[in-house]
């Protein structure tokens, strides 16, 4: 989104970046380098693996210095005016080194560890040293934007807050999910693609992240949402970059995308939305004003501490992966169709986050250094 407005003013703007992203930009008509990737691991279940991101580190320290050099290529090739990181450290480090101005969109100015690590205490202190540094570091910016609400309604304050920073540097720009514009006949056509009953619950099945972690949740609520029926309707969105964007029809009341080319419309017209806790899906299910059921990546930091102010705030319901079953699921969902609590709370939210247009504010940051 940011790319395409930057260029609707007349700027040339190139990416970089790894894995399913290049894809996804590519697709979108951006020229995006490749670079070598940083990712964490994940367990066959889809959980963040502990063990297999321990054992891994040597792997990532390379693919960093080899990320460092491919950034050098590119920066120094290139020669921008500016440099925008999306959580990112190398671009920011090469473009101190080149003396380039730099920006850096974050909501994790730190990384949060496990609860299960958190309670040992060489853990804690291993978090705290980390988080410093981190901030040290993502310093090297000219200005640190986050894409979140402000106090005291920031969805990541645990990954933003307490953290030493210069503080003039940072400023909070509003979620960079684009406030929804969706055309009537837009709705109707998706409503009547899909044989969308006015008279019974809608419920949309986004979930987003990394590969790995999509397929095992994608399953079992699935299957909860089966067994709803006939009392609901539902959608299902795998969110595989380039896959399928033509809908199956996988039970009475059910459909199935690869890749959803409505989203927009969906997010629209359902009246709850099961999702992962990560930011982004978080926004977008604000901005929409759906309440919703959120699943946190098992051992994800950060999505463990954004579901948990998603409970503070009342906005929709949090259970955890590793305790899921079909009766939890359906109760929660369920719960978020009958409730007025949620939806009026998410309604609240949602109108503080249309006067805070993310993307808009980041151009305006960005414009003085073009």
């Amino acid at each position: 989104m940011l790319g395409e407005q930057v260029r609707e003013l007349g700027y040339d703007v190139s990416f970089s970046s790894f894995g399913e992203a290049t894809d996804f930009l590519r697709h979108n008509g951006f020229q995006c380098e490749r670079v070598p990737p940083l990712e964490l691991s994940w367990t066959s279940e889809g959980a963040f693996s502990i063990k297999k991101s321990i054992a891994s580190i040597p792997y990532q320290f390379s693919n960093f210095s080899k990320q460092l050099n491919a950034e050098i290529r590119n920066i120094a090739g290139y020669r921008p005016d500016l440099v925008i990181s999306d959580t990112r450290l190398s671009p920011l480090i090469i473009s101190k080194v080149l003396q380039v101005p730099s920006v850096v969109i974050l909501n994790q100015i730190r990384l949060l560890l496990s609860p299960s690590l958190r309670k040992i205490r060489i853990a804690r202190l291993y978090e705290e040293i980390n988080g410093q540094l981190l901030g040290a570091l993502w310093s090297f910016a000219e200005k640190i934007l986050i894409p979140d609400l402000p106090p005291p309604m920031t969805i990541s304050e645990k990954n933003i807050w307490n953290v030493s920073t210069t503080s003039s540097r940072v400023k909070y720009v509003g979620f960079t999910a684009p406030n929804p514009t969706i055309v009537p006949r837009r709705l109707e056509e998706a409503s009547r693609m899909l044989h969308l009953s006015s008279e019974k619950p809608f419920i949309f099945l986004h979930i987003s992240g990394p590969e790995p972690t999509r397929r095992p949740l994608t399953n079992i609520v699935m299957s909860a949402l089966k067994e709803l029926e006939p009392e609901i309707q539902y959608v299902v969105s795998e969110g595989k970059p380039g896959g399928n964007p033509s809908p199956q029809k996988i039970s009475n009341s059910g459909w199935y995308f690869e890749w959803c080319p409505i989203r927009d419309e969906l997010f629209s017209l359902c009246h709850a939305l099961v999702i992962r806790a990560g930011h982004a899906s978080i926004s977008q299910s604000i901005q929409f004003g759906k309440p919703f059921l959120c699943i946190p990546i098992e051992n994800h930091g950060e999505q463990l501490a954004n579901s948990d102010k998603v409970s503070e705030l009342k906005i929709g319901i949090s259970l955890r992966q590793d305790k899921l079953t079909l009766d939890t699921i359906k109760q929660a969902i369920m719960t978020l169709i009958v409730s007025e609590q949620y939806r009026k709370n998410i309604s609240h939210l949602m109108k503080i986050a249309h006067g805070l247009n993310g993307v808009q504010n980041i151009v305006k940051e960005v414009k003085p250094y073009l």
